[in-house]
């Protein structure tokens, strides 16, 4: 295929490096989308030979007017006969810029396409119909380019010759669409008026728009800047997998940023461990030598056998991403239910998967919408910014700090339900005063959980007087310790014995009585061990704030025995009647008494026996990653 250039578009000398970019051009339907991509095609040189002349043969042959749209439809022609262009993401190039425009669907209906699409972009050409003007689907993709990050925006007023190239007509859809992405944080770099159709302001400038003086839509593509090269940035290697292979464990994976090389000492996030990497290998497995860079997959093998596991992120131990159990994001929210505050979610950072809560959620918004009112869920096609409180410590980065690894997807019942940027990671904590230097144990968390086979956990027993949640809490204290784990018990009653015993029963010391089990609870769990408190807690707000202070190690099993069972027991005869201490009665428990609405698990003691309801913690501490499955855990380090 023989592709030109033409000479008023001079290509920068052989000797100069040329910058790729990536444009997602997004616009609603009918807006002319194709008619300018066809246009630009033509405009740059970037044609092969004789197409266009044919392609007006054909149109003249069949009686109808040619449309630079039909240059999209012949080169997917082409390319289904085996001709590499892909009508998706287009490639030319301007004076000194390789572009590749990627093509995003502009209907509602499409837009997880065009998520996919702008999430791969470093800049974005959003185009609007002068006649119609901006419309919802346009503010709608302004929002969603605001939420992928994108900050270079190119603004293309097409269809000119539909509103005779009128300076007013341009000049409001100008200053409205400029106010609206100055909302979201973004300026146009331009904005142009065009026609594509007929080519006034996509190389050159022409006489109908002479009021205009900016650049045309390939001097602003030519304005443009690349992002940052990926292997310049820190080094990021998510791990696919782990292989056996002769007598060495390769850890395979694609370098996303960064670069890495034999003898680099790394670290394994979220664990913390450390390493240096013995060799870099390919397929068939030989030894690479030199610097592996950002785009190349390879598989790795360290100086020291460690357990790893998909997902972990490698990195240099200089500049390493976060370990955190809290992240802050922005999201564009597709699925038919609107996202609540304490839904569970599945989320996908790379190549590793967390269930998750919702902890938040502020400015929910509709993009579509003038109004910029914020609503307390999220609705399908709306945006919105959450807390997440991941079940298990995850590696990740902040898209302003590496891109690569800064965007997540978000999975509902195995369905993609939205996606958006990682907008901080920390771990949720209150913020302490400068005197005040918390010392760390002089253990590693993957030394604890290697004796003991488990994660640090706090197992939260919440239901009303005489459940069994202390019963419940013995059986499955003695069941972990049975197994090798590190349980520890803290009944509410005992810490009021103690710790707790100068608060009352006003709703204040109740909750100080909670926020003191929460901590206490959770500086066992990030010790390693496995806190299993049993307490009222009747207030659901009070074990929200518990939650959120042991995060993701946090599991909450709600012992949901009937009220008239627990009254009938009342082992304890503590609620039999009002107490002078200000305790209510046990009516008065029963009535105050908030169930959990998302917990991990469920048991009614008058159902099944207390083995089986310790049995049935256990399972889910297994399930949601506390509990080690020894038999996978044992092969995965063979």
């Amino acid at each position: 295929m023989n592709m030109s250039v033409p000479a008023e578009l001079p290509l920068l000398p052989n000797s100069a490096i040329r910058a790729q970019l990536r444009i997602v051009i997004v616009g609603h339907v009918d807006h002319g989308k194709s008619t300018l991509v066809g246009r630009l095609l033509h405009e740059t040189g970037s044609l092969p030979d004789g197409k266009l002349e044919m392609l007006k043969q054909v149109s003249a042959r069949r009686g109808m007017p040619f449309e630079w749209s039909f240059l999209l439809d012949a080169l997917q022609t082409e390319r289904d006969q085996g001709i590499t262009i892909d009508t998706t993401q287009i490639r030319f190039r301007t004076r000194s810029r390789d572009v590749v425009l990627i093509d995003a669907p502009g209907h509602a209906e499409f837009l997880r396409n065009m998520i996919t699409g702008a999430s791969q972009a470093d800049a974005a050409l959003l185009i609007i119909d002068a006649l119609e003007g901006v419309r919802d689907q346009t503010r709608r993709h302004g929002y969603l380019l605001h939420l992928l990050g994108v900050k270079q925006v190119t603004v293309v007023v097409n269809k000119m010759d539909r509103v005779a190239f009128s300076e007013a007509r341009f000049a409001e859809i100008r200053d409205e669409i400029s106010a609206h992405l100055a909302g979201l944080g973004v300026a146009p770099l331009a904005v142009i008026p065009i026609s594509a159709r007929d080519g006034d302001g996509v190389a050159k400038l022409s006489q109908r728009i002479s009021w205009y003086a900016g650049a045309t839509v390939v001097e602003a593509l030519d304005a443009l800047q690349p992002a940052q090269p990926p292997e310049q940035l820190a080094l990021r290697l998510p791990v696919q997998a782990i292989y056996k292979f002769d007598d060495r464990r390769i850890i395979a994976g694609r370098i996303e940023s960064g670069r890495l090389s034999s003898g680099d000492e790394i670290v394994i996030m979220p664990a913390g461990k450390i390493a240096k990497i013995r060799s870099v290998e390919s397929w068939p497995i030989t030894p690479l030598k030199g610097v592996q860079t950002a785009g190349r997959s390879v598989g790795i093998t360290l100086d020291r056998e460690l357990f790893l596991e998909r997902g972990d992120i490698i990195a240099h131990t200089e500049s390493a991403p976060r370990d955190t159990r809290r992240i802050h994001a922005r999201i564009f929210w597709l699925h038919d239910r609107p996202l609540d505050k304490g839904d569970q979610i599945l989320v996908r950072l790379g190549t590793r998967e967390s269930r998750a809560s919702v902890v938040t959620i502020d400015k929910a918004v509709d993009p579509g919408a003038l109004s910029s009112v914020e609503n307390t869920s999220i609705a399908r096609n709306h945006v919105g910014e959450i807390d997440i409180a991941l079940a298990q410590p995850i590696a990740a980065d902040a898209y302003a700090d590496n891109p690569r690894t800064g965007r997540l997807v978000i999975e509902v019942n195995g369905r993609i339900a939205g996606g958006g940027l990682v907008l901080s990671v920390d771990s949720g904590r209150r913020a302490l005063p400068v005197d005040i230097v918390p010392v760390e144990s002089a253990l590693r968390p993957d030394e604890r959980s290697g004796r003991y086979r488990h994660r640090g956990a706090v197992v939260w027993l919440t239901g009303l007087p005489a459940s069994g949640k202390s019963t419940l809490a013995c059986a499955l204290e003695r069941r972990l310790f049975d197994r090798g784990g590190s349980p520890v018990l803290l009944d509410g009653d005992t810490l009021r014995a103690g710790l707790n015993r100068d608060l009352g029963f006003s709703a204040q010391d109740r909750s100080e009585n909670i926020r003191r089990l929460a901590e206490v609870a959770t500086h066992l769990a990030r010790n390693g061990h496995v806190a299993i408190v049993a307490a009222v807690s009747p207030s659901r707000e009070d074990r929200a704030a518990a939650r959120q202070i042991a995060d993701t190690v946090f599991r909450e099993i709600h012992v949901a025995t009937p009220a008239e069972i627990c009254e009938s027991r009342d082992p304890k005869g503590h609620y039999a009647k009002a107490r002078a201490g200000g305790l209510p009665a046990f009516t008065g428990i029963t009535r105050d008494y908030e169930p959990p609405v998302n917990c991990e698990l469920v048991i009614d003691t008058s159902q099944l026996p207390v083995s089986e309801a310790a049995e049935a913690a256990e399972r889910m501490l297994l399930a949601t990653g506390i509990l080690f499955d020894e038999v996978i855990d044992l092969a995965a380090n063979i």
